[in-house]
């Protein structure tokens, strides 16, 4: 098995039938797909009913809602070479998993690979992204990684612990989970690459009433995880001055959206940044697989 797609899924089921579409779109490619259900009802049964004769599917059940801890869950059942570990509304351009495939093919050292968050309508999604592919070091980490754009080695995700249950959706500090896996991986010595072609669509919700709502939580896990793994205060300090610039150019401009957006991002990145608990937090412990 070359591939494990790892989907913690809650409350949807419809965008669960379309990323299997696009997964079974791959082609020939040695994948199978770990769905780890956080939901109380049967919803998920329809959707993939029609797939189990075509596609490799594990269906694994979770009653904590928490998308890491669902995330490791569904690690520790993969049997593929490479793990990744898609949203539930996600979907897999053509050739991209046989595009990863190349890439750890020709490069044995290569053991995490990223990529950017690609928006329906064309383009980048929301974020800040590196224009260009190349290694990932601690100063960059933060504009190269998006959780559901993020391929690693098994063996690696499981000697790092998988993802910090602490961060990311479902708890007080709900993203960023991503850019911690991957400082940890590059701390400890593996070659991790950023690869600027290598696109997954994702609902773009920028300056969205959802995305307002989020970002403060969003803001806590970025400041969490940049206290924990940031070189320097200079890249820190572009992280609070952004936003701050965000509010005053918004409200120059009457965008209350987006200035009630900045200052909750601002806000909860500040809260990250002096959660010391938290980010002082053991590395997780490696995790043992359930072959």
């Amino acid at each position: 098995m070359r591939f494990s797609l790892v989907v913690a899924t809650k409350g949807r089921s419809d965008d669960v039938g379309a990323l299997l579409a696009t997964l079974a779109a791959q082609g020939a490619v040695g994948a199978e797909v770990i769905i780890v259900d956080q939901n109380e009802d049967e919803r998920l049964a329809p959707v993939l009913a029609p797939w189990l004769p075509r596609l490799a599917v594990i269906h694994l059940r979770s009653r904590i809602a928490n998308a890491n801890n669902a995330r490791n869950l569904g690690l520790r059942h993969a049997r593929g070479e490479i793990v990744c570990f898609p949203d539930d509304d996600c979907l897999l351009p053509e050739g991209v998993l046989a595009r990863v495939d190349a890439a750890f093919a020709a490069d044995a050292s290569l053991m995490v690979l990223t990529g950017p968050a690609a928006s329906p309508e064309g383009g980048l999604g929301s974020g800040r992204w590196r224009e260009e592919g190349g290694p990932i070091t601690p100063g960059n980490v933060w504009t190269s990684v998006i959780e559901f754009n993020l391929f690693l080695r098994r063996e690696v995700a499981l000697a790092l612990g998988g993802f910090d249950e602490t961060l990311g959706p479902g708890t007080r500090f709900g993203s960023a989970e991503g850019n911690d896996l991957v400082a940890r991986a590059v701390r400890a010595g593996h070659a991790a690459r950023y690869d600027a072609g290598l696109r997954i669509i994702h609902p773009d919700k920028r300056l969205t009433p959802v995305a307002v709502a989020r970002a403060a939580l969003y803001g806590a896990g970025l400041g969490v995880v940049l206290r924990r793994h940031a070189p320097g205060l200079g890249t820190v300090l572009p992280f609070v001055i952004r936003p701050l610039g965000g509010i005053v150019v918004s409200l120059l401009r009457f965008r209350m959206l987006a200035a009630r957006y900045y200052l909750a991002t601002v806000r909860g990145r500040i809260e990250g940044l002096l959660a010391g608990d938290a980010a002082r937090r053991p590395v997780p412990a490696p995790l043992e697989p359930r072959l």
